[in-house]
C-alpha cells in the first residue's frame, strides 16, 4: 500500500480544529476499513505556521484516500502521494 497525504488550510490559533479532523479522518478511515476498503488513517501533523494539517493514510489508492476524506468532511485542498522514511527505513 502506498501513503498519502491529505493538506488542510487550519488556521493557525485554532489547534482545536485541527484535532477534531484528525479524529473525523481517524473514524473515517475505520468505517471504510470496515466496509472492505484497504485504508489506514496514520497520524496527522499540524503546522500552525502555515496553517495547514497534513493528515496521513497508507491506501491501495487515492480514490481511497478521497472518499474518506470526503466522509469525514475535511475540506481539503488536495491529496498528494508520500514518501516517508522512519529510523533509515523508507516505505
Amino acid at each position: 500500500m502506498a501513503e498519502f497525504l491529505v493538506e488542510v488550510y487550519v488556521p493557525r490559533t485554532d489547534q482545536a480544529a485541527a484535532e477534531r479532523g484528525a479524529e473525523r479522518a481517524r473514524t473515517a478511515a475505520e468505517q471504510l476499513a470496515a466496509e472492505g476498503a484497504p485504508i489506514r488513517y496514520l497520524r496527522s501533523i499540524f503546522v500552525p505556521e502555515d496553517e495547514t494539517c497534513f493528515h496521513l493514510y497508507t491506501a491501495a489508492s487515492a480514490a481511497e484516500v478521497d472518499a474518506a476524506a470526503r466522509r469525514a468532511a475535511l475540506g481539503f485542498d488536495r491529496i498528494a502521494e508520500a514518501i516517508s522514511e522512519s529510523r533509515g527505513e523508507t516505505r
